[in-house]
């Protein structure tokens, strides 16, 4: 069985031009999202909640792929609950819940958890992300027991950093056992 994804975006979803809904539209077959009731007023118990019921509706190896709030929301679910169809978590861009004055109206995102992640798990973070410096990228990846990337300057990796469907995303990806994107992508050109 092939390894499916599930996005799990961030605050106000991932519009047409981010790299996530970039990324489902190429891999219809391969790629669900996470379908929040509210996207713009965040709870941590419901987007918890709402991952955790289609994590427990999976059939097969699943990778989680999160952007900023995503990423937050991924540790606090691996701290509550587990699933043998987890096998691993890309975590692009955390947002820092407990110090971005930008997410002070989240609500019960924090505090962020300390306790390390039970699957392989992959940091990518950027030097001028607004939503988190890269230090606290490197801290949340040292307790998670994530790997860590630094992409350098690309912002909160996101559409207005204007990465398309960014390639180098996907090679990222490709450090999970059994992901071969590129390659499939290769074979339908």
């Amino acid at each position: 069985m092939s390894m499916r994804f599930l996005t799990v975006p961030g605050l106000a979803s991932s519009g047409p031009q981010h790299w996530q809904t970039i990324w489902e539209e190429q891999y219809p077959d391969r790629f669900d999202r996470v379908r929040q009731a509210n996207w713009d007023w965040p709870v941590k118990e419901d987007w918890v909640g709402q991952l955790q019921k289609q994590i427990s509706e999976l059939t097969g190896p699943t990778i989680l792929v999160a952007h900023s709030l995503g990423c937050i929301t991924v540790a606090h679910w691996a701290q509550e609950f587990s699933s043998e169809h987890i096998k691993g978590a890309l975590l692009v861009a955390p947002a820092d819940a407990e110090l971005s004055k930008r997410l002070n109206f989240v609500v019960g995102f924090t505090p962020i958890p300390v306790r390390a992640i039970p699957f392989k798990t992959i940091v990518v973070a950027s030097t001028n992300d607004i939503y988190a410096t890269i230090t606290r990228s490197k801290v949340f990846a040292a307790n998670w027991g994530s790997d860590f990337i630094n992409i350098g300057k690309k912002g909160h990796i996101n559409a207005v950093s204007g990465l398309e469907d960014w390639t180098e995303g996907k090679k990222i990806l490709e450090h999970f056992e059994s992901v071969k994107l590129l390659e499939s992508e290769a074979t339908r050109s």
